[in-house]
C-alpha cells in the first residue's frame, strides 16, 4: 500500500495517509520530460519584440553618395549595420505554444508525484481551514523542517477547492508557492520542492 508521512497544522506526525495509485506508476522518464517542456513553454508570454529597419525612427535618407567617397556603399542608417538601426533577425510578437493530450498530461503528473514520493517530498497536511494567520504557517514549517531533519527552502502547498481561501495565509512567504490540485501540472510537480498536499484532497480529514 502506498503512504505518505502526514502532519497536522500544528506540527504534529500524524498516521500516514494511504494514497491512489497515482502515485506508484511505472517510471517513464520521456513523457515526465516531454510534459515539463509543454509546460514550461507555455508558461513564456512570447512578447520579446525588436524594430526592424522600416520601423526605427531614422531619416530614410541615403547616407552619402553612391561613388566617389572611397568608402563603402550605404543607404539610410536605418540599416541594421549601423548603431541604432533595425534589428535584422531579431524576435517578433509569434509564439509557439506547444501541447500535448490531456490523457498523457495526466499520466505526467502522476509520474512526477511518483518520483516525488519516493525522494520523501510529499506531506499529506490536516486542518490547513483552521489557519487564521500567516506566522501559523511559518511556525509549522519551522516544526516540520526540525522534525524532517530537511534543509529544503522551496515549499508547495497543494490546496483542495475548500480550502483555496487559505492561500492568504501563504502568498506572502519566500520560497512557498501555491497551486490548485485540480490544476496541477507535471512541471508545477517536479519543481515544487517539498509538496503539502491538503488532506481533503484525498477526501480524509485528519485532526
Amino acid at each position: 500500500m502506498i503512504k505518505a508521512i502526514t502532519y497536522s497544522i500544528k506540527g504534529t506526525k500524524l498516521t500516514d495517509t494511504s494514497l491512489p495509485k497515482e502515485f506508484g506508476q511505472k517510471e517513464n522518464i520521456n513523457l515526465l520530460a516531454q510534459a515539463i517542456r509543454v509546460s514550461d513553454e507555455r508558461s513564456h508570454v512570447g512578447l520579446a519584440k525588436t524594430k526592424t529597419r522600416g520601423e526605427v525612427s531614422r531619416t530614410t535618407k541615403k547616407l552619402y553618395k553612391q561613388k566617389g567617397t572611397g568608402g563603402a556603399r550605404h543607404g539610410p542608417k536605418s540599416a541594421p549595420i549601423f548603431v541604432g538601426g533595425g534589428i535584422a533577425h531579431g524576435p517578433k510578437l509569434t509564439r509557439r505554444e506547444l501541447t500535448m493530450p490531456r490523457k498523457m498530461a495526466q499520466k505526467a503528473v502522476d509520474q512526477a508525484l511518483t518520483a516525488k514520493l519516493k525522494n520523501k517530498e510529499i506531506v499529506i497536511l490536516s486542518g490547513l481551514e483552521k489557519v487564521k494567520k500567516t506566522a501559523e504557517i511559518k511556525v509549522f514549517l519551522k516544526k516540520f523542517s526540525k522534525s524532517e531533519k530537511t534543509a529544503a527552502k522551496h515549499f508547495t502547498f497543494v490546496l483542495s477547492d475548500e480550502n483555496l481561501p487559505v492561500k492568504k495565509f501563504l502568498r506572502n512567504l519566500t520560497g512557498v508557492e501555491i497551486v490548485s490540485y485540480k490544476s496541477l501540472n507535471a512541471l508545477e510537480v517536479f519543481r515544487g520542492g517539498v509538496l503539502f498536499f491538503d488532506s481533503i484532497v484525498f477526501g480524509k480529514a485528519k485532526k
